[in-house]
């Protein structure tokens, strides 16, 4: 089928753009409009969907992002892992601008976003104590290092609401907790694919350090964050087309495809009905 995929991957046109036979594709969801097209194309013999998390012009800021919209069309075009590369901001004066990092937990300061696709009438508890899938952890990591690229294996990202940056006392709050990035769009994407029963794995490109981590720094503002990310986006496209080359051919053995498995309400396991119900809205 032509407007399928099976692997998802949000970010701008740098990681389409170079590639062969695009075709975009609008899809409909229960949650309203996602923030632009999606973009399929073939990459290393594998279908994937690619979303522009902000709008193909940059128009969306974090907190106005369709989360849910944007999860659940990658879903319905049949992708079943997600790799979601991000700019972010230092915590820690060993992480540097220029770094890569693969978050393995997140911390969530966004408030009012709509964050779950179980708003009833089935009720479930999906877990997130584990969000970031390790085997595409493992994936991206040797992808990064053969790259040449500084890497840290794991962090923490904490998730503000935007879109403004944080207060000196909030980045030094942040950093004496001994967390290590910090973003606005991980929370809720990355949840929200792991109710979809979609593995993700994040990739934090640092392009600047916090407010009040290294005392002396400039404050971080718009257009530097912008300028470093821009400056690396031919390293995190190499990095992201070249993890897709290496996605295990059964992505259902990343094991997510069980996380509806004892989350109901009522502390069963999630019926084929409900996941039925729930995964087409009828």
């Amino acid at each position: 089928m032509a407007d399928h995929a099976e692997i998802g991957v949000f970010g701008g046109s740098g990681f389409y753009s170079l590639l062969d036979e695009v075709r975009e594709v609008k899809v409909d969801t229960p949650y309203g409009a996602p923030s632009d097209s999606y973009f399929l194309a073939t990459v290393a013999g594998r279908r994937v969907a690619f979303l522009p998390r902000h709008g193909r012009r940059h128009t969306l800021p974090p907190h106005k992002v369709n989360y849910r919209a944007n999860v659940w069309g990658m879903k319905a075009l049949g992708v079943k892992a997600i790799i979601s590369p991000c700019a972010a901001g230092s915590l820690q004066a060993h992480v540097k601008p220029g770094d890569f990092v693969t978050c393995d937990q997140f911390v969530d300061r966004t408030n009012g976003r709509a964050d779950t696709f179980f708003d009833g009438p089935i009720v479930s508890h999906v877990s997130s104590a584990e969000i970031y899938d390790p085997t595409l952890r493992e994936i991206a990591a040797q992808v990064i290092e053969e790259q040449g690229i500084t890497l840290h294996r794991a962090g923490t990202v904490v998730v503000i609401q935007g879109p403004r940056f944080s207060t000196k006392a909030e980045s030094r709050w942040f950093s004496s907790a001994g967390w290590e990035v910090i973003n606005m769009t991980q929370y809720p994407e990355a949840y929200l694919c792991r109710e979809l029963g979609m593995a993700v794995v994040n990739i934090s490109l640092i392009t600047d350090y916090d407010a009040g981590v290294i005392e002396g720094t400039e404050a971080v503002n718009a257009h530097s964050v912008i300028e470093v990310f821009e400056k690396n986006s031919a390293r995190i496209r190499t990095v992201v087309l070249g993890m897709i080359a290496r996605f295990p051919a059964d992505l259902d053995a990343l094991g997510t495809r069980d996380a509806l498995a004892f989350t109901r309400g009522d502390g069963g396991t999630a019926t084929p009905e409900d996941i039925r119900i729930f995964e087409t809205g009828l």
